[in-house]
């Protein structure tokens, strides 16, 4: 593979009505907190309008908007920044919609705009996840590790990698 190639990360629908159930509650907590709340106290602001507004915007930075495809590494583009996959022990590439069935997340985010950080089932053991649509999970098996991802395409990203 010479060039880049890359691929978008759509979301599921799951992902949309987490997501929007998510900042709708918390958006809500926020506005509950500014109404309701005693003024000038600053641990009941920090607590019940910053901090579910902080979540918000936190969690927005995590977006995953895509995949690239470069000779060495998988680039996972996020809002923010970019993290870095270096492609050089990759063992195997496998399209499997049930990737990412009955998982339990160990560390990182379940629905808030991505699926993003640390999960386990019995199927994969634990495995990294950058993901927006998991029934296009794609699972990049390495020497000591597995890495989860959802491309618009996942025939045509397996066989980009493949071909490297």
């Amino acid at each position: 593979m010479n060039t880049e190639s890359e691929f978008h990360a759509p979301w599921a629908n799951s992902l949309k009505w987490m997501t929007l159930f998510s900042v709708a509650i918390l958006s809500g907590v926020a506005l509950l907190g500014l109404s309701s709340g005693p003024r000038g106290n600053a641990i009941w602001i920090s607590a019940l309008v910053l901090g579910p507004l902080a979540i918000i915007a936190v969690g927005a930075c995590f977006i995953i908007r895509g995949y690239v495809l470069t000779p060495n590494e998988m680039i996972v583009k996020r809002a923010g920044w970019k993290s870095r996959i270096d492609l050089h022990d990759l063992q195997s590439v496998e399209i499997d919609r049930d990737a990412m069935a009955k998982s339990v997340r160990l560390f990182g985010n379940g629905g808030l705009f991505c699926f993003a950080g640390l999960f386990r089932n019995k199927k994969l053991g634990s495995y990294r996840v950058f993901a927006t649509d998991p029934v296009r999970a794609v699972v990049l098996r390495f020497t000591n590790r597995t890495v989860v991802v959802t491309p618009h395409e996942p025939e045509n990203f397996a066989a980009a990698l493949s071909r490297r």
